[in-house]
């Protein structure tokens, strides 16, 4: 029998790479619902497909664009016979381009895009109105079975009315054709009008409090009707 040594470096590589793998895929992010609600792939000639070819850090996964860790820059629902985009639909709120043409979706999507802010290029069927209207957008194009809203515009800085937010609040972007109002730093609630940090000591004391009063109410309440009876 010859004699054990050491192991020699050619020997170690295909368990080290096994190592590697295994570890990587421990490591690697869940691909969002959103991404698999759809099955197949992103075609490859697929606006979404051509901008993610672009960067090379980004990949395609499904029906998604991701980045390195996995957030999703882009999103390819197309011909999916949608009705709605769905509930897993806020995970893809980071997308820059989405593409929902080929789906009998409903008209008015305006409460679905709530904290789309990224979003610069989407893709709807030809008769559903772009999100916002098209004052919500630098572009609207319109093409044979589709068409292109283009370009996300900051209402906040377009609507000039300097009195929307309170005084010690903010206009921030919420989406295609949304906008909040945001407090200051140390100013919170109705209008922005309470000063200081929001005490969550208190809110919990108070309410646990009632829940008590509530809880030893009904208690005797029911107390009282055992006995009766």
């Amino acid at each position: 029998m010859a004699p054990g040594g050491p192991a020699s470096p050619s020997s170690l590589v295909p368990w080290a790479a096994a190592v590697l793998l295994v570890v990587g895929a421990e490591r690697a992010p869940a691909l969002p619902e959103i991404c698999i609600q759809c099955p197949g792939s992103v075609r490859n000639l697929s606006e979404v497909a051509l901008y993610c070819k672009q960067t090379p850090a980004l990949m395609l996964q499904a029906r998604c664009c991701l980045n390195q860790k996995g957030i999703i820059l882009g999103l390819d629902l197309q011909n999916c016979s949608l009705k709605d985009p769905g509930p897993n639909f806020p995970q893809a709120h980071t997308a820059v381009i989405i593409d929902l043409q080929a789906n009998p979706l409903k008209d008015d999507l305006a409460n679905i895009f709530h904290g789309f802010t990224q979003l610069q290029t989407l893709i709807l069927p030809q008769d559903v109105s772009c999100p916002g209207g098209i004052n919500a957008w630098d572009t609207v194009t319109f093409y044979i079975n589709n068409q292109t809203c283009h370009g996300q515009r900051n209402l906040c800085n377009s609507t000039g009315d300097q009195e929307m937010c309170p005084e010690n609040g903010s206009c921030v972007p919420d989406g295609p054709g949304l906008l909040q109002c945001v407090c200051a730093d140390g100013f919170h609630g109705y209008k922005c009008m309470r000063q200081g940090s929001f005490s969550l000591l208190m809110f919990f004391g108070i309410l646990g409090s009632t829940t008590l009063s509530i809880s030893i109410l009904l208690w005797g309440t029911q107390r009282r009707k055992a006995k009766a009876s």
